[in-house]
């Protein structure tokens, strides 16, 4: 792998009255490559992908909204809606249209409902984990009632708003709760992760930058019926991409690939949830291949 290059521009743009940020790596004349991270995480987590692939595209990698150097929602709401308006913004305002798209985990589900919405402005589709919780999580969480849902909601958005973002002393104890969280990362990838993941409070300690809102997940969204609809709609080749440590559950298995009219689903052994980052060079060149077929 080369020696990482000079850091990427960082840009902001405005949605739903929030100062969004992204980082663009160059070469506008390039087709454009959008990355976008999963929930907690921020978006200099795909360095080691956008410096391999900047020399052919044109690579911006933005921070969700609560995420990274983005703004926090005034309201701690963080819903699926909004999501997919500051992904529908950001490629609005910067003209990206037609691009492709590679995406983890929560950043995943945004861009599948992005592109179902939008099927002609997306060219290439990998979603890595991306499509939510599994069918039998979803039907068990359907079948508590609303009212049982929005008073648990309630009562978690409370007990958030008394929560004090976690500190640590120092970088290196934060780099063991990274560590931990993804023990396939070789220590000089977990401490960029988290050098780039954190901010240092007025007392000299250190905290996520995420906002902990994130955490609470609205009752309220998409029923079943039309998100596979959304999933139907997407008319560009779409890459599934899975890793069999994960314990997210593999659509290949349970049945959700088949909403996809052009989908394939890659499985990587000895990885798990961040698959880009436990096997990246695979990774890697899986999708230089992808995104290069006519």
């Amino acid at each position: 792998m080369k020696d990482f290059l000079s850091s990427p521009a960082s840009r902001t743009y405005i949605s739903q009255r929030l100062r969004l940020h992204y980082v663009d790596w160059g070469n506008p004349e390039a087709p454009p490559l959008l990355l976008l991270h999963g929930g907690r995480d921020h978006c200099r987590n795909w360095d080691w992908i956008a410096q391999e692939l900047c020399d052919k595209w044109h690579v911006i990698a933005p921070d969700l909204r609560g995420h990274g150097d983005s703004s926090h929602s005034s309201d701690g709401r963080y819903t699926m809606d909004a999501y997919v308006y500051d992904l529908a913004q950001l490629i609005h305002q910067q003209g990206l249209a037609p691009l492709n798209i590679v995406a983890h985990s929560l950043g995943g589900n945004i861009a599948i409902r992005y592109t179902g919405l939008y099927p002609e402005n997306v060219r290439r589709l990998v979603a890595i984990e991306g499509l939510g919780d599994a069918p039998a999580l979803m039907a068990k969480r359907m079948k508590i009632p609303m009212v049982e849902q929005m008073r648990n909601w309630i009562d978690e958005q409370r007990a958030l708003s008394s929560r004090q973002p976690r500190r640590y002393h120092t970088i290196e104890n934060a780099l063991q709760r990274m560590m931990q969280e993804n023990p396939h990362l070789s220590p000089e990838r977990a401490r960029h992760l988290t050098v780039h993941g954190m901010s240092q409070n007025e007392d000299g300690s250190y905290s996520w930058k995420f906002d902990n809102y994130i955490r609470a997940q609205s009752p309220v969204d998409l029923s079943q019926a039309d998100i596979e609809i959304l999933r139907q709609r997407i008319r560009c080749p779409t890459l599934l991409v899975y890793g069999a440590q994960s314990w997210a559950s593999n659509p290949a298995q349970d049945g959700r690939a088949r909403h996809f009219r052009n989908a394939r689903v890659s499985l990587y052994e000895n990885a798990g949830h961040w698959v880009h980052h436990d096997r990246h060079d695979d990774f890697l060149r899986e999708i230089e291949s992808f995104l290069s077929d006519e």
